[in-house]
């Protein structure tokens, strides 16, 4: 592969734009020039490629979500099964295998792959058209399809949004990824086929749609389209769908209600509070930064800094995740965190990531980052258990064992009629890779301690880097140049992490209750150097040459941490952090109970090292004084791995009222 169409395929973003147009400050370093072959990440990693692109595929087939593909090819019989959204599950499965093979060579799994999208490609309809809840019939669609193509996008029959524009955004997503890792044209040829009818059908000319999409994802799939063809329509495609938004038009094609639910009730740029359905909502500010970047339109980043100063400053669960309301899975209002009724959809958590990721490239600030690491090692990776064939949709911060929480289930579920989260996840995982690393001329970033290798360009060489680490269970960091190639005098910047800065988050919605030294020590080829943060990042810069070590060092102790005072949820409570790890007490632990403690007083906090539980952690004992209340604490990305159970994150200080 090209340098070029690596950048492409970590998440669809180039180093250079196309043709020498605006683009990203900042490069990701893409996940196929890392290898994570150690540490925390590793089984995690492997667990994705073995067990669940093929347990995805599986359901997918068992449910009929293939099986619609056939029917409306003609190749099969029978009538259309589930929901017209869950076409958009196969595109997300096949965008996993891509990232796969684009790991590694899996002959099984690309000829696999390579028939699905044959099926794909003959259920395309001459014109481009392509959504088998309407095709396989077109008279009698079910459920929210409409028997005229478009017409229930927006829900405007009162029976659900059509998602025709959703599916085809993942499509769009797939068809890029299919194409960058493999080289063959079949699914990309289908995408631009349909992204041209699409923009035939949109756009500002009279008779034309000028409707928004009814769930936010077709604006980044047509980005990607842009990155992979260089076709300019499709960027123009994606900033025309964003610009409908909120807006009024003297046109009788454009007539729909504007609503908070699909963050459309005020244009996007004009948009200062972050509203509606959390993962609608977050693909929509991932769109949006890629405007402000590749359009360099001031509007859409002073829009997308406010929303993200909105969402860190009074919408943040403190496990990273969003869409605190389970009516509409939605965002609620500022400061309304609550914690059994958390809602903290999976999705919601990939699509937090992803934009906060794109924050950063924007910006090259470290407190993206930060927001960054806290989804990933709590609010993301809780959703997917360490089998990685069970799942968690909703992934609230208290529960009673009881209460079926996660639609209709008290634990994590193999499947879900609605199954956007497991299939996400497949697609998700392989893209971490491409987080840790990133470059801006003579500068390299590290973003993410994660054990292993990478290569990396910078303004005139390569690096090969090195990193040594047990991170998350503790911060002692080595990095070891491999090979410098050319590169002369360059910049090494190592994130120093918000928490190990007394921040949890970058905003005044949570504190630490308590008070450490911070002791962060960094030594260059065992000599201690100062460490000078700005922007979150210790910056050094020398002749850097091959052989030369980094070590960083983070010291881990317990910290509890308080929230803002307007969040009435955590009024007389603490929650304990150890690192970037979030910490919960469940009954596993603790004799069944754990609802019933109360720390009215000062808390002694010990961590110990548990390589005999939950595939290795470290516990946190937690001791009242001096009544003398004890839990024992684990990650909250491990709960609820030995069955339903209680579980706690906010601990009380007194006795509260029902």
């Amino acid at each position: 592969m090209t340098a070029n169409t690596l950048w492409i395929l970590a998440i669809g973003l180039t180093s250079t734009g196309m043709g020498g147009a605006p683009d990203y400050a900042f490069r990701p370093v893409p996940f196929t020039a890392v290898k994570i072959d150690e540490g925390f990440w590793h089984p995690r990693f492997e667990t994705n490629r073995q067990r669940t692109v093929w347990y995805d595929f599986q359901k997918c087939e068992e449910t009929g979500r293939i099986d619609n593909f056939a029917k409306a090819a003609r190749r099969m019989s029978g009538p259309h099964r589930g929901d017209p959204f869950d076409d958009s599950d196969v595109f997300k499965v096949i965008e996993g295998a891509a990232y796969t093979l684009a790991l590694g060579p899996d002959p099984k799994l690309q000829s696999y792959t390579e028939r699905l999208i044959d099926t794909i490609a003959a259920a395309q309809e001459p014109d481009g058209y392509l959504y088998t809840a309407r095709t396989i019939d077109p008279g009698n669609p079910p459920g929210r399809a409409s028997k005229e193509r478009w017409l229930n996008e927006r829900g405007a029959l009162g029976k659900g949004d059509s998602h025709e524009l959703y599916n085809a955004g993942h499509m769009y997503e797939a068809a890029a990824a299919w194409f960058q890792a493999t080289g063959q044209r079949t699914l990309l040829d289908v995408a631009i086929r349909h992204a041209d009818l699409v923009a035939a059908v949109w756009g500002p000319a009279p008779g034309q749609l000028k409707i928004p999409s009814g769930h936010q994802e077709i604006e980044i799939g047509l980005i990607k389209l842009y990155r992979a063809t260089g076709n300019r329509k499709y960027l123009d495609l994606s900033k025309f769908l964003l610009d409908c938004r909120g807006r009024r038009f003297d046109d009788p094609k454009a007539a729909h209600n504007p609503n908070p639910y699909y963050a459309d009730h005020i244009p996007v740029t004009e948009q200062a509070e972050a509203v509606g359905h959390a993962v609608r909502s977050a693909y929509m500010y991932s769109a949006m930064a890629d405007i402000a970047a590749l359009m360099e339109d001031p509007d859409y980043r002073r829009a997308v800094d406010r929303l993200w100063e909105n969402v860190v400053g009074k919408k943040l669960h403190l496990t990273g995740g969003i869409g605190a309301s389970p009516k509409g899975e939605a965002f609620g209002g500022n400061y309304d965190l609550p914690n059994a009724s958390a809602y903290n959809e999976t999705c919601a958590a990939i699509a937090h990531a992803l934009w906060n990721h794109r924050m950063f490239l924007l910006h090259g600030d470290g407190k993206h980052i930060d927001v960054l690491e806290r989804v990933l090692y709590n609010g993301f990776l809780s959703g997917v258990g360490m089998s990685g064939d069970r799942f968690f949709y909703p992934n609230p911060l208290e529960t009673d064992g009881r209460a079926k929480f996660n639609h209709g289930s008290n634990e994590r579920a193999p499947w879900f009629n609605c199954s956007c989260c497991p299939v996400n996840d497949v697609r998700f995982i392989p893209s971490i890779a491409g987080f840790i690393y990133a470059a801006r001329e003579r500068d390299l970033y590290v973003n993410l301690y994660v054990a292993g290798s990478a290569r990396c360009d910078l303004a005139g060489g390569t690096i090969a880097v090195r990193q040594k680490t047990r991170y998350p269970w503790d911060g002692n960091v080595l990095l070891t140049l491999e090979d410098v190639r050319g590169a002369g005098r360059f910049t090494i910047k190592l994130r120093i992490p918000g928490w190990a800065r007394h921040q949890p988050v970058p905003s005044d919605l949570y504190r630490y209750a308590d008070s450490h030294p911070a002791g962060n020590r960094l030594q260059v080829n065992g000599r201690d150097v100062r460490l000078d943060v700005e922007n979150g990042y210790a910056s050094i810069t020398r002749e850097w040459k091959t052989g030369d070590t980094l070590a960083l060092a983070l010291p881990m102790p317990v910290r509890r941490v308080a929230s803002h005072p307007d969040v009435q949820a955590n009024a007389n409570r603490f929650a304990i952090e150890r690192g970037p790890l979030v910490y919960c007490a469940e009954g596993a632990d603790n004799q069944g109970k754990v609802l019933d403690k109360i720390f009215p007083g000062p808390v002694r906090l010990e961590a110990e090292e548990r390589p005999d539980l939950l595939g290795g952690i470290v516990t946190v004992k937690m001791a009242g004084e001096p009544e003398g209340v004890s839990l024992t604490c684990i990650p909250y990305f491990a709960w609820c791995h030995r069955g339903p159970n209680e579980m706690r994150v906010w601990f009380p200080t007194r006795p509260e009222i029902p």
